[in-house]
């Protein structure tokens, strides 16, 4: 890069919102290479391979951070003022507020350090706000998210704040007689109204977003074709067609290997996929019409949808026909087909109709049986319902970042520096969007995605929420080093979360776990936006395991995550044995990492017994002498006895299993995202250990933190 200098460089990645340095786990300063810089700003549309580039990426970002004019959106928190920075409208411009459910307001701007200030609104919601010939929308947000006491109702003692649990569930694994071998939304309703009659507030479910249906195999719920639709492989083709689906099975001469499905512990994707598909294809092609109830419902769906719907069903058509000629990524189709909008598309979707309108239909299968879900949880007495999970990213290869691709980062992948438990740092293979197309769009794709995750829910998970904030981005097949930290605009998002939050009574939960930026837990914490809080990771100022009383209110407490070792794991090593038999660290790390459980076992039992004693419990025995059921037992209690605003435990750690669901670092070597329940829902509940525990916990938080 001639006649341009690294200080030109690290200046425009500064302004673009890139960090040229950043600092590790162990506090020591990295330069970012200035390859990596580069290819950064290139996805930011600011190219400079050149020093001709350069000057003239760094003027025209000059020139957007000068201009004048209103952006499309402007977020405001109800009651403050806003400035408007960097408008020059003086301080006697009049304006005009339309609200959004109707009424205005007008006044005149005030002036602050020679920027114009908006004064105060009290209403939250979308406004149109007009000055002089300027247009602009102006998004007024509660200062927080709705909370769990709005959401449960205060507690039976005015003084102390309702503290609810719920469980987590993986959904493909829920286990129901008949279900083909996948777990459906008809499972999660059905648990959630058992899980409702035991006292539980909410049920935290994975992903549910939009797979490949063309490649069932490809299963992971955080690397998905899109986060603004559903995975229609967890529909249940009996909840809309009843008998009719068993005809379906048997005609296609599926029987017997749909039985030899739901009898195998581990789910195949790929068979269970494509059988499931092919029984709603043909209910599709010849049931559907004989219902016109079913037919009236789903064409008013498809015509009430917006263009995300059809976007996806025709995404779903074409990756089957080029998946069918060895291509798998929309990045390698012939050019024309690259452009969602182009003409070729159009043609094609002409020519496909029925294909296409079977994937709308899907769509419509999935959103009809997550929705009753939803209302069986809340009807059944749970006054949250389902808590949706919301991955980071989506795979770059997938329907979203297809129909999305001016607002999204294409060719850089987001992960993590190295860390603790990561040492060689990480990469995710997800694309994310663009900060600067948010800005410059009025954040549609941002909200966009908010209510799609919260349309069928009581609360939301934000996967890796110090995305808000920043991101770890690496471009595509690079070292997880060769990245650097991107900023986001985080008081526009937060305040966007939190409108989004009361619009749709959605509990907010951020993923807060890894390398957290100084501050930020505060900054969530002010907006409302629940941390997370796991047993393994709860320490005291001496490194000892802190007790129940010492974790924080502002968090959901939980024995542990899809990707950490469960309870019973834990206690007896299993997750570094699994490490071993993998290869994925050295042995004599591995040899470390077992002697320091030991001492950590020790530790965490004592914790344990200290609080437990505070309510009468004897001396507890030597962690050796004590059976891996039992500390199970003791671990779902615990986390019941914090003063957590919810406490979550998931499935696995209410049925004392051994292996996690996912184990990080690993794809077809082990066998991620396909442990089904060890038998049917109502059958490992019924167990006496499951009914123990559920009761210890629904105990526990009716207690005194």
């Amino acid at each position: 890069m001639s006649n341009a200098t690294q200080a030109d460089l690290d200046d425009l990645a500064k302004r673009a919102g890139i960090s040229p340095r950043w600092d590790d786990f162990r506090g020591k300063t990295h330069e970012v290479a200035s390859d990596t810089l580069r290819h950064l700003l290139s996805a930011l549309e600011l190219p400079c391979d050149s020093a001709g580039q350069l000057a003239d990426s760094r003027a025209r970002r000059e020139a957007a951070s000068q201009s004048r004019e209103l952006p499309p959106l402007i977020t405001a928190a109800c009651g403050e003022p806003t400035v408007l920075a960097g408008q020059k409208l003086g301080s006697n411009a009049a304006f005009e507020l339309t609200l959004e459910r109707g009424g205005r307001l007008g006044g005149r701007l005030h002036e602050r350090d020679g920027d114009a200030v908006l004064p105060a609104i009290d209403t939250p919601g979308y406004h149109h706000l007009l000055i002089g010939d300027t247009r602009t929308t102006v998004a007024v947000a509660p200062r927080q998210c709705i909370g769990v006491p709005e959401l449960c109702g205060p507690s039976s003692d005015p003084s102390r704040p309702p503290r609810p649990w719920g469980l987590a569930a993986q959904l493909y694994g829920l286990n129901m007689p008949g279900d083909g071998g996948i777990g459906t939304y008809g499972a999660l309703g059905h648990l959630a109204a058992r899980l409702a009659h035991d006292g539980a507030a909410a049920l935290a479910v994975s992903p549910v977003h939009a797979m490949f249906s063309a490649e069932p195999a490809h299963c992971s719920p955080y690397s998905p074709s899109s986060r603004l639709l559903l995975n229609a492989l967890h529909v249940d083709p009996r909840e809309a067609f009843g008998d009719a689906a068993a005809h379906a099975r048997e005609a296609l001469g599926l029987g017997s290997a749909i039985a030899r499905l739901e009898a195998d512990p581990l789910i195949d994707w790929k068979a269970a996929g494509a059988a499931r598909l092919a029984v709603l294809r043909r209910l599709f092609d010849e049931a559907l019409a004989m219902e016109p109830a079913l037919v009236a419902a789903f064409e008013q769906h498809r015509r009430d949808a917006d263009a995300a719907l059809e976007d996806h069903a025709r995404f779903e058509t074409l990756h089957a026909h080029f998946l069918s000629e060895g291509i798998w990524s929309w990045r390698d189709w012939p050019e024309p087909y690259r452009d969602p909008r182009s003409a070729a598309v159009e043609r094609f979707a002409h020519e496909h109709v029925g294909t296409v309108r079977f994937h709308a239909f899907l769509q419509w299968l999935a959103a009809r049986g997550l929705g009753k879900a939803q209302r069986d949880a809340r009807s059944a007495g749970m006054p949250i319902g389902l808590l949706a999970d919301l991955a980071i990213g989506s795979d770059p290869n997938g329907s979203h970042v297809w129909s999305r691709q001016r607002e999204t980062l294409v060719g850089l992948s987001i992960g993590a520096p190295p860390d603790e438990l990561a040492m060689r740092g990480q990469v995710w293979g997800l694309a994310t969007l663009s900060p600067t197309a948010m800005r410059e769009t009025g954040f549609s794709a941002f909200i966009e995605l908010l209510r799609a995750c919260m349309r069928h829910a009581g609360g939301i998970r934000i996967d890796h929420v110090m995305g808000l904030m920043r991101l770890w981005l690496v471009p595509e097949g690079a070292s997880p080093l060769d990245g650097a930290y991107l900023a986001y605009p985080k008081q526009d998002l937060l305040r966007l979360i939190a409108l989004e939050s009361w619009r749709h009574r959605c509990l907010v939960v951020g993923e807060d776990l890894g390398t957290v930026p100084a501050g930020f837990g505060d900054t969530l914490a002010e907006a409302g936006v629940l941390g997370m809080s796991v047993l393994w990771f709860e320490r005291d100022a001496r490194g000892g395991f802190a007790p129940a009383a010492a974790w924080r209110s502002q968090a959901i407490a939980m024995t542990t995550t899809h990707d950490l070792p469960t309870a019973a794991g834990w206690w007896l090593g299993r997750d570094i044995e699994v490490r071993r038999e993998l290869g994925l660290a050295d042995p004599g790390e591995l040899d470390e990492q077992l002697a320091q459980r030991e001492d950590d076992r020790d530790r965490m039992w004592r914790t344990i017994h200290a609080d437990r004693r505070g309510d009468g419990d004897s001396e507890p025995p030597q962690p050796e002498s004590a059976a891996t059921a039992e500390f199970v037992n003791a671990a779902v209690a615990h986390v019941g006895r914090t003063p957590a605003a919810l406490t979550l435990v998931p499935v696995e750690d209410v049925l004392g299993l051994t292996d996690t669901p996912n184990v990080p670092g690993t794809r077809d070597e082990h066998p991620n995202w396909r442990r089904r329940l060890p038998a049917d829902i109502d059958t490992v509940f019924d167990s006496q250990p499951a009914r123990q525990r559920l009761s210890a916990l629904d105990v526990a938080r009716r207690g005194t933190p």
